[in-house]
């Protein structure tokens, strides 16, 4: 369960295992998706997005934010001082797993981005060879298995509840981070192979959706008449002309 307690979270890529290789890894599998982003704002939220590099970004203004030296914003991810609307494409990594309240800053991301704009979210997955460490004590205290992993399926839930498209889903590193990565690994590139939905980082890419102006349940309501119909009139009147002509 998670509790209150001070959590210890990620300030530097260096300060996970293994953590040069998978920001490499991330900034690769993003730098494709970069040059499909257009507007005017993009929000790096916390310290490892704001290291990441973002070549092709055809954006005017980059910033960062996050309670620290070196961002651009310093401020709280569940209360952004930004106004509703204005940002074109936000990036989060590794902040799910630390935040109390996960959705709430799911909320909060929502309310600065404009309709059509995009969110990139990279997290860990506990559906990978990365949860062993989550079971042993000796790493349980440490980055990142002090933080709380959710399944992807679980996050793109909370992304339908606010009204988004997923429209990428990807696994990277099917490694357990537990010692060094190697490259030329066999049991990794079997994993890959195999069982591709178990790579310990997971990346996905939403689009905020077009609300409609008038709410659907609206549209659908039929104006009832004012005026009812009495239902025994045509039958009282039926019988008295009978009875008339007997």
């Amino acid at each position: 369960m998670f509790n209150d307690t001070k959590v210890l979270v990620p300030r530097s890529w260096s300060q996970l295992p293994n953590g040069a290789q998978i920001k490499a890894s991330v900034e690769q599998e993003l730098e494709s998706w970069w040059p499909k982003v257009f507007g005017y704002h993009m929000l790096s939220l916390g310290p490892l997005s704001a290291e990441l590099n973002m070549p092709g970004l055809p954006i005017g203004r980059q910033f960062s934010l996050f309670d620290g030296d070196g961002a651009s914003l310093r401020a709280d991810f569940n209360a952004l001082p930004i106004q509703n609307g204005v940002i074109d494409a936000v990036v989060m990594n590794m902040l799910l797993e630390f935040e109390h309240d996960p959705y709430k800053l799911l909320r909060e991301t929502d309310r600065v981005l404009i309709s059509g704009g995009y969110l990139f979210i990279v997290g860990f997955n506990p559906l990978s060879p990365a949860f062993i460490g989550k079971a042993l004590p000796k790493y349980q205290d440490k980055l990142p298995w002090c933080g709380r992993f959710f399944t992807p399926s679980r996050v793109k839930d909370w992304l339908g509840l606010l009204g988004y498209q997923v429209v990428a889903d990807e696994r990277i590193i099917h490694h357990h981070l537990l010692s060094e990565m190697r490259s030329e690994s066999i049991w990794q590139n079997a994993l890959k192979a195999w069982l591709p939905g178990t790579g310990s980082v997971y990346l996905i890419v939403a689009r905020k959706l077009e609300t409609p102006l008038t709410p659907i349940h609206e549209r659908q309501k039929v104006r009832q008449p004012n005026w009812a119909q009495a239902p025994t009139a045509g039958r009282t009147s039926f019988k008295n002309d009978t009875s008339e002509h007997k």
